[in-house]
């Protein structure tokens, strides 16, 4: 290669060694260069040869989208400005246990919606129909109330839910209060005072951090909570209230779908590496360049 030149190699992980980390890879990488230089946050949760191993070998550092990333990260959890509200929604609770008992101890509100509040409810002896609901987590669902009474964070579920009989588009549908769910009936998105109760505190925080959405957004008109809440997040971010921070696929998806993506603080594309830093976990990639100094 010449000054100037730029070689792209095929996907490193044809090669079994980069998922091992092998030693031995990461060093015919790292004879390739006199410097490394990571810029895929997405992949930094990953231990493997040309994300961490090669760090080891060479002078290290973050690229502009990385560091960008980080930056933005550490205004959200590590460094924030409080009050720090957290919404976290999605279909189950199971995926997201380690995330849910980081955040009780380190954010104001935690709000929780989407399907796993379903199970918060089961726990709390509210009726939630044919609602998806893993009843088997609900001694998990009451661990982690408990837990954010001891650490002085306020849980947000939801007090009404948008009910129907079927889950299809345009489906009919009514509003029941959350002790009140139908038999029969499958609560898809949150009301509207739980949407009211979500934006005030939005209204109320200088941070906040986004996984997940309030309700079956995919399928009108069951978007219509994560879509008020989203703008409203967005309205106080363009005031420059709220430093607003949020990830993850589904995430990326709702508020695109609600038309304010750009104006987040910041959104990342990153799904497990995001969903990895909520949990509190640390990031090898960037581990291993943090050791680089």
């Amino acid at each position: 290669m010449a000054d100037g030149d730029v070689l792209l190699l095929e996907n490193t992980r044809f090669h079994a060694e980069e998922e091992a980390n092998e030693p031995g890879f990461a060093r015919a990488m790292a004879s390739l260069g006199d410097l490394y230089v990571n810029d895929a946050f997405s992949a930094a949760h990953r231990a493997h040869a040309s994300t961490e191993g090669i760090a080891r070998l060479l002078p290290a550092y973050a690229g502009r989208t990385m560091q960008a990333e980080l930056d933005a990260l550490s205004k959200g959890l590590e460094a924030p400005e409080h009050p720090v509200v957290a919404i976290v929604g999605g279909a189950k609770v199971s995926t997201k246990i380690d995330l849910l008992e980081n955040l009780v101890a380190r954010v104001d509100s935690l709000v929780i919606g989407g399907g796993m509040a379903n199970t918060f409810l089961h726990a709390m002896g509210k009726p939630v129909g044919r609602s998806l609901c893993e009843k088997d987590l609900a001694p998990t669902a009451l661990r982690i109330l408990a837990r954010a009474r001891e650490t002085g964070c306020t849980v947000l579920l939801p007090v009404d839910g948008v009910v129907a009989s079927e889950f299809k588009a345009g489906a009919a549908n009514a509003v029941h209060d959350a002790d009140a769910t139908p038999e029969a009936g499958m609560i898809l998105d949150a009301g509207p005072r739980s949407v009211a109760a979500v934006n005030a505190a939005i209204d109320g925080a200088r941070t906040l951090v986004w996984n997940g959405p309030l309700g079956a957004f995919e399928i009108a008109p069951f978007d219509a909570a994560t879509v008020a809440a989203a703008r409203h997040a967005a309205e106080r971010t363009r005031a420059g209230a709220l430093v607003s921070v949020a990830g993850g696929g589904d995430t990326v998806s709702a508020l695109n779908h609600a038309g304010i993506a750009e104006d987040f603080t910041y959104v990342s594309t990153a799904g497990g590496a995001f969903l990895e830093w909520l949990e509190g976990k640390p990031l090898p990639g960037v581990e291993a360049l943090k050791a680089k100094g």
